[in-house]
């Protein structure tokens, strides 16, 4: 991968920039925060950012800086997860529907319909009510939901790729469909992998706000940005801040997640640039 074409994109630069600072400031979180995450001081509730606490405190008296630390950390390991899970399956399939073709097509793609049909929040309703909620719950229904997008989007992709002259004079040397799916079509795809990866990453950090909002995600004492917006769901219109600092951290999230899919898929493969700059003139 050429690091300097890529860093030419400042779109890329500036979302996975702050992605990364995101990502890292969850990190820091394993090792410091600015107050236990745990410590409540009833003492000092709702107080507003000071040098003590930046970001203020919620109406337990805890730090809020910690509390997004901590959050933060935990939305992307669920999203991440999840995204290994979609990632770790649904590209598999799409390569052997592409591959195979005839009855392993239609089974993926049958597949995949059938789990399009249920949404996230739907499968972390039918899991929780049978294994209860919780951060693990929520990685099974948003990497479950994670699977149909991968295993269309490396469908599409091989289907492309196989009608190329090296796959055909791959089969004539007498390579097997796995030879070919591993050696010819998941290779030339992963730039679309990548970019459909770092979409689903940003869903996934709403989904599992969404879920934990509902009350079907991460549970207390452990924190979440989602749950975080569900404590302060009925003191928003007194102290309208518990809300807003964890809404605000999601969305800063979430947007440099999209700009820097926007500049991947731009840096990875300019034909969809020059396409939609056609499109466009058109």
């Amino acid at each position: 991968m050429n690091w300097q074409r890529l860093l030419r994109h400042p779109s890329l630069v500036i979302g996975l920039g702050a992605a990364t600072a995101f990502a890292l400031l969850g990190l820091i979180s394993l090792v410091w925060t600015p107050y236990p995450i745990e410590q409540i001081v009833v003492a000092r509730r709702f107080l507003g950012p000071d040098p003590a606490h930046w970001l203020g405190t919620d109406h337990l008296g805890r730090d809020m800086l910690s509390l997004v630390m901590s959050g933060t950390l935990t939305s992307f390991l669920v999203a991440f997860s999840a995204l290994v899970i979609g990632v770790g399956i649904g590209v598999p399939m799409g390569l052997a529907a592409a591959a195979w073709g005839g009855a392993v097509e239609w089974l993926v793609l049958r597949i995949s319909d059938v789990t399009f049909a249920f949404p996230s929040v739907v499968i972390a309703i039918l899991i929780a009510t049978l294994a209860g909620p919780g951060e693990l719950n929520a990685i099974l229904a948003i990497g479950i939901f994670n699977i149909p997008v991968f295993a269309r989007v490396a469908r599409g992709g091989a289907l492309a790729v196989a009608t190329q002259d090296y796959v055909a004079a791959g089969r004539l040397a007498g390579l097997g469909n796995a030879a070919i799916a591993a050696r010819h079509l998941l290779p030339n795809i992963a730039s679309l992998i990548i970019v459909q990866a770092t979409i689903q990453l940003s869903l996934g950090i709403l989904a599992e706000a969404g879920l934990s909002y509902i009350g079907l995600g991460t549970q207390a004492p452990a924190t979440s940005l989602g749950l975080m917006l569900r404590d302060s769901q009925s003191l928003f219109l007194i102290h309208p801040w518990l809300g807003i600092v964890p809404g605000l951290t999601i969305v800063l999230i979430v947007i440099a997640l999209n700009i820097a899919g926007d500049g991947l898929r731009d840096a990875l493969d300019p034909r969809l640039r020059r396409e939609g700059l056609n499109h466009g003139a058109g």
